[in-house]
């Protein structure tokens, strides 16, 4: 397992789905901006930061190339890193055409699967969220068929130009901004992620749970057989710009320089 001891005064963040460049990179621009000032205004006392997934609405690394834009999020991120900021980047179902860009260039710790992180003494499980639990089939056969082999190398021999607007046009179909089923809470029989949640309590010790993917921001107290857990979905940046922070307790926050909690 995974281990963070939090120096005093120290805490820990984590933000999840940017999903920079939708749907136009002059659109996406303020939430970029945005995004920069919270990054700056957790500097001071971030000891580790987790993007937990969807950081842009599509990426892919060719050999000698990378999507164009996001220059100034990648140097924020390098900033941090060089600060002595340790940074950890979970591939969501939008950027999962990640490679090694970010470990070698940032210096990023990049996870393509769910981990376990112990954070003073908690127990972390951490995830993007998507394929997770029962449901969502569609997307699991779609997953299967872009991380196949054969098909990213296919990919990788489009000219980058015709192969971005390929896979903007797609991600824009693929609820690249939250989608109307992501505005409501489904109950905690429908939900897919709290579901998966419970299933692990019944086997593992979690203490805190905390996903990306499902847009709608959430705080909720899951018990099974006597073991009590948090559940935290940590919403998006693009309609709530929220994050979470973990000190002694976790925290979900919402960033408009007022710092307000939403639990």
């Amino acid at each position: 397992m995974n281990k963070i001891d939090l120096l005093p005064g120290k805490k820990v963040y984590f933000a999840s789905d940017q999903h920079f460049g939708a749907p136009t990179a002059r659109e996406s621009k303020p939430r970029e901006e945005k995004f920069i000032r919270w990054l700056d205004s957790i500097k001071a006392d971030a000891q580790a930061l987790f993007l937990m997934g969807d950081l842009f609405d599509f990426w892919h690394e060719w050999n000698h190339v990378i999507p164009k834009g996001y220059v100034r999020v990648l140097g924020k991120l390098a900033e941090l890193k060089d600060s002595g900021i340790e940074l950890y980047m979970f591939v969501g179902n939008h950027d999962l055409w990640m490679k090694n860009y970010f470990e070698e260039e940032i210096g990023c710790r990049v996870f393509f699967d769910k981990q376990y992180f112990e954070i003073n003494g908690q127990n972390f499980l951490l995830a993007h969220g998507d394929g997770l639990g029962p449901g969502d089939k569609g997307y699991k056969r779609m997953k299967k068929l872009f991380t196949n082999p054969l098909a990213q190398w296919a990919f990788k021999w489009l000219h980058p130009d015709i192969a971005m607007k390929v896979a903007i046009y797609f991600s824009t179909k693929n609820k690249m901004i939250s989608g109307e089923e992501d505005k409501e809470f489904l109950g905690e029989d429908k939900e897919f992620l709290i579901i998966y949640s419970k299933e692990k309590l019944k086997t593992e010790k979690i203490d805190y749970f905390v996903y990306g993917h499902r847009h709608l921001p959430m705080v909720l107290d899951l018990k099974v057989n006597d073991y009590s857990a948090k559940y935290i979905n940590l919403g998006d940046w693009i309609s709530y710009y929220t994050y979470g922070a973990f000190e002694k307790e976790f925290e979900l926050n919402v960033f408009n320089h007022l710092n307000h909690k939403v639990h």
